[in-house]
C-alpha cells in the first residue's frame, strides 16, 4: 500500500499514513461507542513509524481513559475531529478511518468485541439507502 493522506474537518491538521495496514476493524465496545459517537469505531492499526503528521500535530489533544489498561483518544482543539494516535506503548498508531482524504481500496477485516456491541445496532446490509 502507497502512502494516503488524512486531515480534520477545519485543515487544521492533516497526517500520512505510509505501509501496510496491520489490521482495519470496527470495535464495538463501550469505550469506543462513547468515543465515536456512533455503534462501532472504524480504525486502522499501523506501526507507529508508518505515520507521519503534515501539520498541525500540536492542535491534536489527546486524553487516557485513567481506569483503563489501554484507551485513549485524540482529536483537533479547533474542530474536534477524531485524530490519529499513539497507543501507550508507542508501537503502534491507531487512525480514525473516517479520517482518510480519499478513497482506501480495502474495508475492515473484522468486529471486534462483538459481544459488547449497542443492542440497537443493525448491520448495514439491510438498512434503506438515502442519497
Amino acid at each position: 500500500m502507497t502512502a494516503v493522506r488524512g486531515s480534520c474537518l477545519c485543515g487544521e491538521v492533516a497526517f500520512e499514513v505510509e505501509g501496510r495496514f496491520d489490521s482495519f476493524l470496527n470495535c464495538h465496545c463501550s469505550r469506543c461507542r462513547k468515543a465515536s459517537g456512533t455503534a462501532h469505531s472504524c480504525e486502522v492499526i499501523v506501526k507507529a513509524s508508518g505515520l507521519r503528521w503534515l501539520r498541525g500535530e500540536a492542535s491534536v489533544a489527546r486524553f487516557d481513559l485513567a481506569q483503563a489498561r489501554s484507551f485513549a483518544t485524540a482529536f483537533c482543539r479547533k474542530c474536534g475531529c477524531p485524530m490519529p494516535h499513539l497507543t501507550r506503548s508507542g508501537r503502534e498508531a491507531i487512525i480514525p478511518a473516517g479520517g482518510f482524504d480519499a478513497p482506501l481500496g480495502t474495508a475492515p477485516d473484522r468486529h471486534v468485541q462483538w459481544a459488547s456491541r449497542a443492542d440497537w445496532y443493525v448491520h448495514g446490509d439491510g438498512l434503506l439507502v438515502e442519497e
